[in-house]
């Protein structure tokens, strides 16, 4: 029995594929002092050792830290699994780098959960740049892809309400607070917190603090992306 695969143009449109037009999504972003882009197996090992060195801060904050240390192939597969996700846009993982590429910062990611025309920026940021900055520069620059390069109408950020320096992050860029939701987020010690949400609309982006972020973004063979804000 012949088994039916689907053409590799059936993820992106046809019509921007035949004219030659760069289209999403975003692989790389460069942004004023960070690089953003999709992990690769090779970073493993950075990875592995930027997250044992950010335990302890990221344990109260992210369930999946309950899961580190992992061993090496382990990351390994699961960046495979971050690769392949992104290039079937499932999902979009990205790593927080330096200028050079030679440290990992962090990691972040433009999450389809939060329903469809829409994304959720989640964030984390090695120990030794908290309150650097970091989170705030890649988050406006993912904001920024997710409605000039995606075209999505709502982007959320979800967070603790105790996680003061996460919650600091929406309300530098302009999201608005939408509410509270009680004992949503399952930690690491199977207690449960409160989430916040967040969120922007497309119709509000172009006011934002996000929309001034200066950057760039290129596709997955390294053309730039058209990152023009309507006005």
């Amino acid at each position: 029995m012949a088994v039916l695969r689907a053409h590799p143009l059936d993820f992106i449109s046809r019509d921007l594929v035949m004219t030659g037009i760069p289209c999403g999504p975003a692989y790389r972003i460069e942004t004023e002092r960070l690089v953003i882009r999709c992990w690769q197996p090779t970073d493993a090992p950075a990875l592995q050792e930027a997250l044992l060195e950010s335990l302890d801060h990221l344990r109260p904050w992210m369930p999946w830290a309950g899961q580190e240390p992992e061993p090496l192939e382990g990351k390994i597969q699961r960046l495979r699994r971050f690769r392949g996700n992104f290039d079937m846009n499932v999902d979009f993982v990205y790593a927080i780098l330096n200028a050079d590429e030679s440290e990992v910062l962090g990691g972040t990611g433009l999450h389809p959960r939060a329903g469809k025309n829409a994304r959720e920026i989640g964030y984390w940021v090695h120990k030794s740049k908290i309150n650097n900055g970091v989170a705030t520069e890649a988050t406006a620059a993912l904001t920024k892809v997710a409605f000039l390069v995606d075209k999505v109408h709502r982007v959320e950020i979800h967070c603790a309400p105790t996680n003061l320096r996460s919650a600091a992050v929406p309300q530098k860029l302009g999201f608005t607070h939408d509410g509270t939701l009680r004992q949503r987020i399952e930690a690491g010690d199977g207690t449960y917190r409160d989430r916040m949400v967040w969120s922007m609309l497309s119709s509000e982006f172009p006011g934002s603090a996000a929309a001034k972020a200066g950057i760039k973004a290129f596709d997955a063979v390294g053309r730039e992306l058209e990152l023009s804000v309507d006005t």
